[in-house]
């Protein structure tokens, strides 16, 4: 699995903001309230981002000391696997969070409980965004010393 790049995390956050936005102005044109995400959505997206680190932990621990504990390959894959999941998801809250403060903040009158609340959730989308990088990192694997050469150059071998 290769490690998450930074173009779909920004396109994700992008895509979320604009579509956010979006049904926000729909949803006053219709003359409905605009929707604000409860503050337990920013608990809840922090949460998660602290499990994934939770379950990355013992994975670099046993990566590190390949001796004396082993680590079931499956389970470290489901974490790998949650990790550039939750990365990807906290993207998207990322995008969703800031489409509605941006859309807040533009109104004539301030709303300052609902202001609070998108902030808190874009904060609790950050830290489920980093979290995930953070424990997709934990779950690398670092190449072995016998496939480097002399030169620098890593050796590829297939599986």
């Amino acid at each position: 699995m290769k490690r998450t790049r930074p173009l779909p995390l920004v396109l994700f956050a992008a895509v979320g903001g604009a579509a956010v936005w979006l049904l926000e102005i729909a949803l006053l044109a219709a003359g409905r309230p605009a929707a604000v995400p409860p503050t337990t959505l920013a608990l809840a997206l922090a949460v998660i981002g602290i499990l994934d680190l939770a379950l990355a932990i013992p994975i670099r621990r046993a990566v590190r000391d390949r001796a004396r504990s082993r680590i079931d390959p499956f389970y470290a894959t489901r974490v790998a696997v949650l990790a550039k999941a939750s990365s990807l998801a906290g993207s998207l809250a990322v995008g969703v969070g800031a489409g509605i403060l941006i859309f807040l903040l533009t109104r004539s009158v301030l709303a300052v409980g609902s202001v609070l609340m998108a902030v808190a959730t874009v904060v609790g989308a950050i830290v489920l965004l980093v979290a995930g990088l953070i424990a997709e990192h934990l779950c690398s694997i670092p190449p072995d010393e016998d496939d480097h050469l002399d030169n620098g150059t890593v050796v590829v071998r297939p599986h």
